[in-house]
This record gives structure tokens, sequence and C-alpha cells, in this order.
């Protein structure tokens, strides 16, 4: 049996600042999508991702996969989605189980009216409190605790699997 390895008191203090931050930041860019866009901040994400993708489309697993969401939390998103006819979803000719999710026009008109204020916000509450040394350093202990997780993940210690694996 092992002993616990209790946090320090530093860590325990960057824990729940990072914990605080999280929380604060993910309600804030919600607040202001909601407000501004009529949207929340996970389906923004949703639009954002397909935007850029090739020809606005992406495999609904490419899109879990990116967006960190169940396979069901995904399709409840785009059928969402779906009825005011920002996205539409079609058989993947390469993959006769798969879907492919489209942006439509009327979702692009949507993203480049909501993106100028989300934006704004995100540069608000981040970018313009952080100097570029800070960003760079933010970039990277985020990268190194998705790393850290997909690791933990491939080891069976982070449970039920990575959440765009689950149903």
């Amino acid at each position: 049996m092992t002993s616990t390895r209790w946090l320090t008191p530093e860590e325990m203090r960057a824990w729940i600042d990072f914990m605080d931050c999280s929380t604060l930041l993910s309600d804030y860019l919600d607040q202001q999508l909601r407000r501004d866009a009529g949207m929340t901040h996970a389906d923004y994400s949703l639009l954002a991702r397909l935007s850029v993708a090739p020809e606005r489309t992406l495999g609904m697993s490419s899109l879990a996969e990116q967006l960190k969401f169940t396979r069901s939390r995904l399709t409840r998103a785009v059928i969402r989605l779906e009825e005011p006819g920002y996205v539409r979803r079609r058989d993947d000719p390469a993959d006769r189980r798969g879907q492919l999710v489209e942006l439509t026009d009327q979702g692009m008109e949507l993203m480049a009216k909501a993106a100028p204020g989300h934006v704004a916000a995100v540069r608000r509450a981040v970018f313009d409190a952080l100097s570029p040394e800070q960003a760079e350093q933010l970039a990277a202990i985020s990268a190194a605790i998705i790393t850290a997780l997909k690791q933990a993940d491939e080891q069976d210690t982070y449970p039920s699997t990575l959440p765009w694996l689950r149903r």
C-alpha cells in the first residue's frame, strides 16, 4: 500500500487558483455568448471547429475528440444546432457507420456575428492579463496536463476512458 502524496501548501494554492480560474472563465465566456449571440460556449466551440475545417465538415468522432465531448453529448448538441439550420448531418461515404457534420451558410453567418465579441472577451479575460511569456507558459502548461491525462487514460488510471471515447 502506498501512502498518499498530499499537496504542498504551494501546490494547494495553485490547484485552488486553477480550479477557480477554470470555473470563472468558463462562466464568463458562456454568459458573454448567451448575452451577445444567444448561444452557449459549448455550441460556439462546436461551430468554431467546423468553421475552420476543410469544407466546414468534420466526422462526428473527430468533432467529439476535438471538443472533448462524449458521443451522446455531441449528438444532443448537433441535433440542437440542426433545428435552426446552423449545421446539417449526413452519412459519411468513407465510413458507413459514421456521420459527417457540416456548418451551413446560416451557421457561418452566426459565427461571423458571434466571433468578434467572443474574441474580445477571451482577450479581455486571458491575454490582456498575461505577458507574452506567460501566454507561452500557459500553452506549455496546458499541453503538459493534456498529455498527462491522455497517458493516465492509456495506463487505465483515468476512469472510463477519455470523454470522446465514451458513449
